[in-house]
């Protein structure tokens, strides 16, 4: 079946009403809005710099064409020139010196002309500048970078998934007192903005003599509020059925977490673990606190060199953003199918 079969398909065999037509329009809409900046981001990071600050902008990486003329060094941009009896013809760009451009013809560089500027029209063609993405790797410290993301985000992200199931297990599973108390108390620390945190967790850390490791930046956000709290409510709808028999046959506390409760919580751990990774990929403010050495830096902070003083290399920026979009989005499309074949699979077998 084509994709305009399965679109115009309706119950009946009858026509497609306004509201089809309005569901399709809001879902086509959708699609531009979440995808079209990242096409943006895509394209612009093959341009160069001077295409970047073009106005008005174009989508694809477009370039002045140039060409070679004998008796002079260096390629010359070529232009379409309006002569004074209405002819066109291709010529190249010597110099231009106000509003008026010194102009050659290819076929004739010895009869340069002055041309004012309103009367030529650059040539453009398409041009991926691929020395965004080469650059960066030879000049740049970026596969060091990219080691200290992958090991903060790897490393980060297990600790999370174990520190935080232990505690949805402990109060998901057991009944004590003041289980609702402390669970309230974990959902509060949501209300609280790093800000707040950031001076006492860096003495912290300044104490432990962690500054300028990568274990300032894994240890201290290792217990997330939201992780313990979604397990912990994924948790409570496992049967305790299951949880007693294991018990009556001799299951200690650890094999019944480690054998039954977190094979059952699959879904819950692969949509935590996506969460965590992208926490952990995109964050900022903390490593710029406690990383001050560039052997230390993640990605993220890494990004921050290419942003100077007086001018921004925005081609190396967008190009090196796009590297990093590529290991969060293959994590996500990863473990999106662990999410939907363990929700299917997930019960008493």
């Amino acid at each position: 079946m084509s994709v305009v079969e399965a679109l115009s398909r309706t119950r009946g065999g009858k026509r497609l009403h306004w509201t089809d037509y309005a569901a399709y329009g809001y879902l086509v809409l959708g699609v531009f809005l979440m995808f079209g900046p990242v096409v943006w981001l895509a394209l612009s990071s093959f341009k160069t710099q001077a295409s970047l600050l073009e106005f008005p902008p174009t989508l694809l990486p477009m370039s002045q064409k140039e060409a070679v003329v004998s008796g002079y060094d260096k390629p010359l941009p070529l232009f379409t020139v309006t002569l004074p009896d209405g002819s066109k013809k291709l010529m190249g760009q010597v110099r231009r010196v106000g509003l008026q451009a010194q102009m050659v013809d290819p076929n004739a560089p010895d009869k340069p002309i002055n041309v004012a500027i309103g009367q030529r029209q650059p040539i453009r063609e398409l041009a991926f500048a691929t020395s965004n993405y080469t650059d960066p790797l030879r000049q740049f410290a970026f596969t060091r970078y990219l080691g200290n993301s992958v090991f903060v985000t790897i490393v980060a992200t297990i600790i999370t998934l174990l520190i935080n199931s232990m505690a949805a297990f402990a109060l998901s599973i057991y009944e004590f007192p003041g289980r609702n108390a402390a669970m309230v108390g974990i959902i509060g620390t949501l209300m609280i903005p790093i800000t707040v945190i950031l001076v006492p967790v860096y003495l912290v850390v300044t104490s432990l003599g962690l500054i300028n490791s990568l274990w300032a930046v894994i240890l201290p956000g290792a217990a997330t509020p939201t992780g313990v709290f979604l397990l912990r409510q994924y948790m409570m709808t496992l049967p305790r059925d299951l949880i007693e028999a294991a018990r009556m046959d001799k299951a200690s506390e650890w094999q019944i977490y480690a054998r039954i409760v977190l094979p059952l919580s699959l879904p819950a751990l692969a949509v935590l673990a996506i969460f965590s990774v992208m926490w952990r990929w995109n964050e900022f403010l903390w490593p710029l606190a406690v990383l001050t050495k560039s052997e230390s830096y993640t990605l993220q902070i890494g990004l921050n060199a290419f942003q100077g003083e007086l001018q921004v290399q925005w081609q190396y920026l967008l190009a090196m953003t796009v590297l990093t979009l590529i290991p969060v989005s293959l994590v996500f499309v990863f473990l999106q199918r662990f999410i939907t074949t363990g929700i299917a699979n997930t019960g008493l077998k």
